[in-house]
C-alpha cells in the first residue's frame, strides 16, 4: 500500500517528541530534519519539501508551541495541517455543465490506466447519480484499446461509441458528441490516445479534440508509481491542454507517495480521484485531509465507514443489528457479512484505516490469503440449513462431516466455529452496551492505543474480522442509523 515507508519514517520522527515533556529548539530541528529526509525519500519534489519544512518550522517555533502542555501533539497537528494544504485542503468535485451532456476528456500517457479509469469513473457516476454516460473510443493507435473499452462498456452496461481504427479521432469525437446530444446522455467520456512519452503529434491531436469537444473537465490520468516524473507529465499536458484535474492510479502499488504530495503544490491542479485496486469500483474521491491522516498513521475512519455503507443498505443493517441485539445472528447472516467485507477490499488495508493501526507491528503478522475467505465459505456451505440457523447443533460428528465436505482440516472447522461464537458474543455485548475486556480493547484501539492480544490475530481470518472490521463497521453503522432516524422524525 502507498505511503507505508513514509508513514513509518514520519511516525519514528515524531515518536521522539512524544516521549518528551518539553520540546526544545534542538528537538524541533532534529524532528524537522527527519521529516525532510522522509519526504525526500518518498520522492516528493525538492522545492515542495523545502517550502513545507520552512512553513512547519516557522509555525512550530515559539513559546506557545514549545512550552505547551502537549507540544508534540501540537507539532503533529501542524504537520497534518500543512500536509493537507500541500495536497489541496479539501476534495474537488467534477466540473459539471449546466446543460447535458457534461463532457469529460481523459488524457494521459500509455500504461497509466486511462481506459480503465474511464470505465471506473463512468460506473461510479452511473451507480451514484443514476447517470446515463456514453463512452467515446478515440484511441485508434494502441492495440486493442477500442476492444478494451467496448468490453468494459459491455460488462457495465454502458454504451460505447466507436468507428474502428481507420477513422480520424477528431471525426470520431464529432460523431460521438452528436449521438450523445441525440440520446440525451448525462455524461460523455472521451478516451483519447496516449504515448510512451509526450510528443508534438499527440499534443496537436489532443488540442484539436479539446477545440471540438469543448470539454467541461480535462482529467489527466497519472501512474502514482512514476514518482516525480508524474509531476513533469502533469506540467507537460497542462501547458497545452490546461488540465482541470488529476486522477492518480495504482496508489495501492509499491509507490512512495511523492506524486500525490507534489502534483498539487507544483502544478496547482487538484487531484480529484485515486485508483487503489483493479476492480471497477476501486476509484475513490481524493480527500487531502484523510490522506494526510493516513500518512501520519492516524487512520481514516470516514473512508472506512463509507466503504461499509456502500455494501450495507439501511434495511439490511437494521436487520443485522436487531439480530445481534437479540443474539440470533446465525451463519446465514455471517455469510452475508463476509461477502460484504470482501467487497470492501483487503482486510489488511481496512485495518490500517483504524487510528493507531498504520505500521502497527501486530499488522505485520497479518497476511490474509484471499483463499482463506473461500475456505470459510466452503465450511459454511457444507452445513445444512438447520445447522446454519442453529450453530449449537454442530456436535463433533457434524463437524467432521463439515471438514470432509469442505475439504478442510477438522482443526480449521473447530477454530472457525469458535471464532464465530466469540464474534457473536462480542457483537451482542456491543449492541447491548456491555463492555467486555475484549471490547474495551477495541475501544482502546479506536482511540489510538494497542489492542490486547493483537499479535494473535494472525491465527485465523475469523479472528481478524471479529477483532477489527466487523464490530467497528457495525457500531459506526448503528450510530449513523440512529442519527438518520432522528432526522426523519
Amino acid at each position: 500500500m502507498a505511503f507505508e515507508g513514509l508513514t513509518e519514517r514520519l511516525q519514528n520522527a515524531i515518536a521522539g517528541l512524544r516521549r518528551k515533556g518539553k520540546v526544545t529548539d534542538a528537538d524541533l530541528r532534529e524532528t524537522m530534519r527527519e521529516i525532510r529526509l522522509a519526504l525526500l525519500e518518498a520522492d516528493v519534489n525538492f522545492d515542495v519539501v523545502k517550502t513545507f519544512i520552512k512553513t512547519v518550522r516557522e509555525r512550530a517555533t515559539g513559546a506557545k508551541v514549545l512550552e505547551g502542555l502537549n507540544p508534540a501533539q501540537q507539532i503533529v497537528k501542524i504537520v497534518d495541517e500543512e500536509l493537507t494544504k500541500m495536497m489541496g485542503e479539501e476534495a474537488t468535485p467534477l466540473n459539471k455543465s449546466a446543460k447535458i451532456p457534461t463532457v469529460i476528456m481523459m488524457s494521459g500517457l500509455q500504461g497509466a490506466g486511462k481506459t480503465t479509469t474511464v470505465g471506473k469513473l463512468a460506473l461510479k457516476l452511473k451507480n451514484e447519480e443514476n447517470a446515463r454516460p456514453l463512452l467515446i473510443a478515440a484511441d485508434i493507435y494502441r492495440p486493442a484499446a477500442i476492444d478494451q473499452l467496448e468490453k468494459l462498456g459491455d460488462d457495465m452496461k454502458i454504451p460505447v461509441f466507436s468507428l474502428g481504427t481507420d477513422v480520424n479521432p477528431r471525426e470520431i469525437v464529432k460523431q460521438g458528441l452528436a449521438l450523445a446530444h441525440e440520446q440525451h446522455n448525462d455524461y460523455v467520456f472521451i478516451d483519447t490516445a496516449g504515448r510512451l512519452q509526450i510528443d508534438q503529434d499527440l499534443m496537436n491531436e489532443l488540442a484539436d479534440i479539446k477545440d471540438i469537444a469543448q470539454p467541461d473537465e480535462i482529467l489527466l490520468v497519472i501512474d502514482a508509481m512514476t514518482g516525480q516524473n508524474a509531476v513533469q507529465t502533469a506540467e507537460g499536458f497542462d501547458e497545452r491542454l490546461n488540465v482541470t484535474g488529476v486522477v492518480l492510479t495504482k496508489l495501492d502499488g509499491d509507490t512512495r507517495g511523492g506524486a500525490a504530495l507534489s502534483i498539487r503544490a507544483v502544478t496547482g491542479k487538484p487531484i480529484k480521484f485515486v485508483g487503489q485496486g483493479e476492480k471497477m469500483n476501486d476509484l475513490d474521491v481524493f480527500y487531502p485531509d484523510r490522506m494526510s491522516s493516513r500518512i501520519l498513521g492516524m487512520g481514516d475512519m470516514l473512508t472506512l465507514i463509507e466503504k461499509a455503507q456502500k455494501d450495507f443498505d439501511e434495511k439490511q443493517a437494521e436487520e443485522q443489528i436487531k439480530k445481534m441485539r437479540e443474539n440470533t445472528f446465525d451463519f446465514n447472516d455471517f455469510l452475508e457479512q463476509l461477502q460484504q467485507v470482501q467487497n470492501m477490499g483487503p482486510i489488511e488495508d481496512m485495518l490500517k484505516m483504524i487510528p493507531g493501526m498504520a505500521n502497527n507491528p501486530a499488522l505485520k503478522n497479518i497476511n490474509v490469503n484471499p483463499k482463506d475467505m473461500e475456505h470459510i465459505k466452503a465450511i459454511v456451505y457444507s452445513m445444512t440449513p438447520a445447522e446454519r440457523q442453529n450453530p449449537d447443533l454442530l456436535n463433533p460428528s457434524r463437524r467432521r462431516r463439515l471438514a470432509s465436505g469442505a475439504g478442510r482440516p477438522i482443526v480449521e472447522v473447530n477454530r472457525m466455529i469458535k471464532q464465530f461464537n466469540e464474534m457473536k458474543k462480542m457483537m451482542n455485548g456491543l449492541m447491548n452496551g456491555k463492555v467486555s475486556p475484549q471490547m474495551q480493547g477495541m475501544m482502546d484501539m479506536m482511540s489510538g492505543g494497542n489492542m490486547p492480544g493483537m499479535p494473535n490475530m494472525g491465527s485465523g481470518l475469523g479472528g481478524k474480522i471479529s477483532s477489527g472490521l466487523g464490530n467497528l463497521a457495525m457500531k459506526q453503522m448503528a450510530r449513523r442509523l440512529k442519527k438518520a432516524k432522528k432526522k426523519r422524525k
